[in-house]
């Protein structure tokens, strides 16, 4: 295995970047500590949460531990500049500085430096290139992946090697830009947003699963609620819910309930079974949903559950499934 992380959960942190709403300070570093005190010890971050609000809430809270007593990644290919700018989008609420794409060499290079000190910390663990093949790039994401393998992965690769950071990949929403990268370079693992979750699992079942247990790569798995719609939000890929995803959603949950069984338990550890996965990554704004998550992670769910799951085609038959009670 390229890396280990201390435990099978995670927490996220892009909410704590103000994704959607404005967050108190005291609440947001309430819910880190209160993370602190329930055992996670992983904390995935970036710059463009909030340009830079989630790195520096989290250097926050963890100001006073052992620094080798966590993982923290954060993120490369956007540098976050002293020029503001109105905000709109996901992070609307965040800090007012303008967020620029980068994936050059000096780029990534100084988006670590940046990081470590809002972060206030001396290493950065993973790094993972952020959104090299999102949406935003429209038809030219193959292009963006390229500049990313020849800037950003180069840098990482090099201060892997010289020990500066333990492992990079890449953090994405997309399975290809994953079995892309793996031709392309030697990354350790890779964050993927979404893309194995209740709702949508197949492309990953069918390429980056098989091919990451050859290499022995790890994923962690972030956006298993699928920006909330599976948690009770209105939200799917980080927009408002189409209504063929609510109805598919509903399915799910009425199966969920007739078992008794949360459906947010069963998303988590849905995305949580595969041999690759390290950890998932679920992310919160209030301290209370710290305990919530974990209970969740530990519920039991019946065969039976999955067995209908399967029979109503609302799960592939190939897909890892946790131990069942």
């Amino acid at each position: 295995m390229r890396f280990e992380l201390p435990g099978k959960m995670g927490l996220g942190t892009a909410p704590l970047g103000n994704m959607f709403e404005e967050v108190p300070d005291t609440r947001a570093i309430e819910t880190l500590r209160t993370a602190w005190d329930a055992g996670i010890r992983y904390f995935d971050t970036a710059p463009q949460y909030g340009a830079g609000l989630s790195e520096m809430r989290l250097g926050e809270a963890l100001a006073d531990e052992p620094r080798g007593t966590y993982v923290v990644s954060t993120k490369v290919g956007r540098l976050i500049l002293d020029e503001q700018e109105p905000k709109q989008g996901i992070f609307a609420h965040g800090r007012t500085n303008k967020v620029a794409y980068d994936y050059s060499e000096s780029g990534t290079l100084r988006s670590i430096e940046e990081s470590l000190e809002r972060l206030n910390m001396d290493r950065i663990d993973i790094a993972w290139i952020h959104d090299c093949a999102a949406d935003a790039h429209g038809e030219h994401w193959e292009e963006v992946h390229d500049q990313a393998m020849n800037g950003a992965a180069r840098a990482l690769t090099r201060l892997r090697e010289e020990g500066v950071i333990r492992a990079w990949g890449l953090g994405v929403n997309r399975v290809e830009a994953c079995t892309r990268a793996l031709e392309k370079a030697d990354p350790d693992g890779f964050l993927l947003a979404g893309r194995y979750s209740l709702l949508d699992h197949e492309g990953a079942l069918d390429t980056l699963l098989p091919e990451c247990d050859r290499r022995g790569t790890r994923l962690i798995i972030g956006g298993a609620y699928n920006s909330g719609i599976l948690a009770g939000g209105d939200h799917y890929d980080y927009k408002p819910a189409s209504s063929d995803i609510r109805e598919r959603t509903r399915r799910l949950r009425d199966i969920c309930d007739r078992f008794g069984v949360d459906i947010r338990a069963v998303a988590l550890q849905f995305s949580a079974a595969p041999r690759a996965v390290a950890a998932v990554i679920p992310g919160t704004t209030r301290p209370e949903r710290i305990a919530e998550n974990q209970a969740l992670m530990a519920t039991a769910i019946p065969n039976a559950l999955w067995q209908t799951l399967w029979n109503e085609g609302l799960v592939s038959m190939d897909a890892p499934i946790p131990g069942a009670a």
